[in-house]
């Protein structure tokens, strides 16, 4: 039956319509279900369908229109491209039936599937890029489909597949927009936990940071980071996400003669999505939990390899990712540093212990013990002297009795230097310990000036300087000045602030070559210069020492 001209216009009207709707839509399976639910109302077909494919070659995907659900449930299967649908695809042309069980590509219908008669079918596609088929089936009024129908359908595809296209490309940027957002995530992370495993030296947090963070960034289940010794074996084994109590339950660690093994020997990443095919495996102990997919990085310091760096069970997914991998590379290569820097500052740690007890052993010997001696040496006089000249020995007991009291301050001062305070935030309570610890310990008279709103006021790098600056200069008070008074200030001058320590000891001469070596003076020097200050230090012999420090403020 032919349309009239008033029918056409509005046929066309309302084409323009539903494409300004469809277009509106930004998510493809909305507009996939629009365009077929409109092509249906716009012929007045009973049934509307739209095939559309992923991939050539592969199973369509369907969105109907005109079958309720609990009829498409009584299908026995979906529509398998193989008869119509398939002359659809192979030849990209339209076709139009009255009756469609007389096409020779005609299969026959599922059990369960409405009946149908006459059919409209054709390509819906945009400058020779397919997306889709789109037929119809029925025609309400029971006539068939007319040739002006199969140009309203055509129009309408030709519009649809813009609308597709705009959907796909518009799926295509929120997921180029997730996966940036998902990177930015973890380079975010990445730079915080470099931060972190960069900012700590003791070895055991620095490999449990690593683990840790490598999990964090790989959204794993598991993560585990293995040291090998010199036979390649692993002898650390630092693990994260696994419960203590089910780790108490395998019967041994990982000994490194299967996929872990293979990071050591290879040197290079592994990524699989299923341990147990990869015939480098060699299965887990009893106890241990199940674990699928995996990744695998070598930490590699220059041409020494430090450990692996391994996860397992992606979260949310079947596999892990390249950009996990490229994630965890980047993470092994900051650890392979962190490693190296806290291993370096243990050997330090060692030597300085080493050193320290040398220049304990000497200072003993050459201070204390020869005071000791002294004392003996005293008592022994004393005792020869006693049955003929009490008058001689009373005097040699005096000088005994002061020896052993110098030799109970040197003691004190000795132990006062051995115990250095660390630096908590606070400046004001830090100096009001060093203080109270000082004149504990040597009896010397400390008096302390500093303006409270200074203090508070400083950065934390000029705070912590003051701090240790002042330590060191009661330190060597302790040791070398004899002090009776102290004098300690702290003021801001401008945008400075400036510390000044004072005391009336014996003083020292500045053109000796090594007034610095054995005075901490030296340190004072590099922790002003370090922080753009000045140090100038006065004193003579007999005039007691002052000590200043100038920093400028820095906010």
């Amino acid at each position: 039956m032919m349309r009239d001209g008033r029918e056409l216009d509005s046929l066309l009207e309302a084409i323009c319509d539903a494409t300004l709707k469809i277009s509106k839509v930004r998510n493809l399976p909305d507009t996939l279900q629009l365009i077929v639910d409109t092509a249906r109302e716009l012929l007045s077909a009973n049934y509307a369908v739209l095939a559309t494919f992923q991939n050539e070659g592969l199973t369509p995907e369907f969105v109907f229109s005109g079958i309720q659900p609990e009829q498409a449930q009584l299908i026995a299967h979906l529509p398998k491209g193989i008869g119509l649908l398939g002359e659809l695809s192979a030849k990209q042309q339209t076709i139009r039936l009255t009756d469609l069980s007389q096409h020779p590509a005609y299969t026959g219908f599922p059990p369960g599937h409405p009946k149908m008669n006459s059919f409209l079918g054709m390509p819906v596609m945009q400058s020779g890029e397919v997306y889709g088929r789109i037929y119809l089936a029925d025609k309400k009024d029971g006539t068939p489909f007319t040739h002006t129908d199969e140009q309203l359908l055509q129009l309408f595809a030709s519009h649809a597949a813009v609308s597709i296209t705009n959907a796909l490309l518009n799926e295509e940027s929120r997921a180029q927009r997730k996966k940036l957002r998902q990177r930015n995530r973890q380079l975010a992370a990445l730079d915080e936990a470099s931060m972190a495993i960069a900012s700590e030296l003791t070895l055991d947090k620095v490999l449990q940071q690593i683990v840790d963070a490598a999990r964090d960034l790989a959204d794993a289940q598991y993560a585990a980071l293995g040291l090998p010794n010199s036979q390649g074996f692993l002898e650390t084994f630092i693990d994260s996400g696994m419960d203590l109590e089910v780790s108490a339950h395998i019967p041994h660690l990982p000994k490194g003669l299967g996929l872990l093994g293979a990071i050591i020997k290879e040197q290079k990443t592994i990524r699989i999505p299923r341990i147990a095919d990869d015939p480098r495996s060699v299965g887990f102990p009893e106890g241990h939990p199940p674990m699928v997919p995996f990744l695998g990085v070598p930490v590699i310091a220059g041409r020494e390899i430090l450990g692996n760096l391994y996860l397992a069970n992606k979260i949310g997914a079947s596999e892990f990712t390249k950009a996990d991998a490229d994630m965890v590379e980047l993470l092994a290569a900051h650890a392979a540093v962190a490693i190296q820097n806290a291993r370096l500052y243990e050997q330090v740690g060692r030597l300085a212990i080493v050193e320290e007890r040398t220049r304990i052993g000497m200072d003993l010997h050459d201070g204390i013990i020869q005071s000791i001696f002294a004392v003996g040496l005293t008592l022994e006089s004393t005792k020869l002297s006693l049955p003929e000249n009490p008058e001689d020995a009373d005097i040699l007991l005096t000088h005994a009795i002061e020896g052993l009291n110098a030799t109970i301050r040197d003691i004190r001062n000795f132990i006062l230097d051995l115990r250095p305070h660390r630096f908590q935030g606070n400046l004001e309570q830090g100096l009001g310990r060093l203080v109270r610890e000082f004149q504990a310990n040597t009896m010397v008279a400390v008096s302390l000036s500093a303006e409270q709103e200074t203090l508070s006021s400083l950065p934390a790098s000029v705070a912590r300087s003051l701090f240790l600056t002042t330590q060191e200069a009661l330190a060597n008070i302790a040791r070398h000045a004899r002090a009776e008074q102290v004098l300690i200030n702290i003021e801001g001058l401008g945008k400075n602030v400036v510390l000044r320590v004072v005391d009336n000891g014996c003083g020292f001469d500045l053109a000796a070559k090594n007034y610095s070596v054995g005075h901490g003076l030296s340190n004072m020097r590099a922790r002003a210069e370090d922080l753009d200050g000045s140090f100038t230090i006065k004193s003579s012999p007999g005039n007691g020492t002052t000590v200043e420090l100038v920093f400028p403020i820095k906010k």
